[in-house]
């Protein structure tokens, strides 16, 4: 039972939290009551069913995320991880969430699913994985997260106000994801899974994950001059301007020596990134709920 809680891997759903919170805080109403469920069976269901099931697949011996060592995998957790989910699409019909909830949450389970399962293993396709990371964990959860707390018909969701924060979502995971495999590339390499970070390489990793950053930030600038105030850009700025200069001293310590890609630092990057994000989209809902 430890070891399956371990593998769950509670605490790594903060790093994805930045997304809700975003959504949460442009959506234009929010049901409190349904926000909240849509809190727990994202954070507390789909996203550990998703470590669990990929825990057991892949195995790991070397650090993965938030376990520097990784307990031994049973059947138990992969039932656990089909158990989770289901209880999070029974939760959500009995919340009369929604049909379009629903839909998410299998969508998102089953695309998960697919990332680490034998037969498909979308893990095993460095760009395709990379992408698909991207976009179901950033603008397809946005999405999904302004629908269910406003209750809209999914056709309000295809416009800019929408879409363009959806993007920025996107972008964002698209730079951090590689980065939460840089070091991993030897355990990967025994596995035979060519990730998007191997592919590319430690500098490429590190570039690519400047290139998404300036992406998404200017997706913000744009954004918040169009929707919101010179202020939430400087709120955006404070925040974040501890996290883009830890990555900027990562990024030269590593550039000096490649070692120092490793599970400690890819961690620290991650807790300042969500704890930043986290307050910044904390701020804006706490100013606009």
């Amino acid at each position: 039972m430890r070891n399956i809680l371990l593998h769950l891997r509670l605490p790594f759903s903060i790093f994805l939290l930045p997304v809700f919170l975003f959504a949460l805080s442009q959506a234009s109403a929010v049901d409190t009551g349904r926000a909240w469920w849509a809190f727990l069976l994202i954070h507390f269901l789909l996203y550990p069913a998703s470590n669990a099931y990929n825990s057991y697949y892949d195995k790991d011996e070397g650090s993965i995320g938030l376990l520097e060592v990784p307990p031994p995998v049973s059947r138990g957790l992969l039932l656990t991880a089909w158990g989770l989910d289901l209880l999070a699409i029974l939760l959500a019909f009995v919340a009369d969430l929604g049909l379009p909830f629903i839909i998410y949450l299998l969508i998102y389970g089953s695309i998960s699913k697919a990332y680490s399962y034998p037969w498909i293993r979308l893990k095993k396709y460095p760009v395709l994985s990379w992408l698909v990371v991207g976009l179901f964990q950033g603008g397809f959860t946005y999405l999904a997260t302004v629908q269910v707390v406003s209750e809209i018909a999914i056709t309000e969701l295809l416009n800019v106000r929408h879409l363009l924060p959806a993007l920025i979502c996107t972008s964002n995971l698209w730079a951090v994801y590689p980065l939460t495999q840089v070091y991993q590339h030897e355990e990967d390499a025994r596995r035979g899974d060519l990730t998007y970070s191997r592919l590319v390489g430690i500098k490429g990793t590190f570039l690519n994950a400047a290139l998404f950053f300036t992406l998404s930030f200017a997706g913000f600038l744009y954004y918040f001059l169009q929707f919101g105030t010179y202020n939430t850009l400087f709120i955006l700025i404070l925040c974040m301007g501890p996290v883009l200069g830890y990555f900027g001293a990562w990024w030269w310590m590593v550039h000096k020596n490649p070692a120092e890609a490793n599970f400690r630092h890819t961690m620290r990057m991650n807790v300042l990134a969500s704890l930043g994000l986290n307050l910044f989209f904390g701020i804006l809902c706490f100013s606009t709920l």
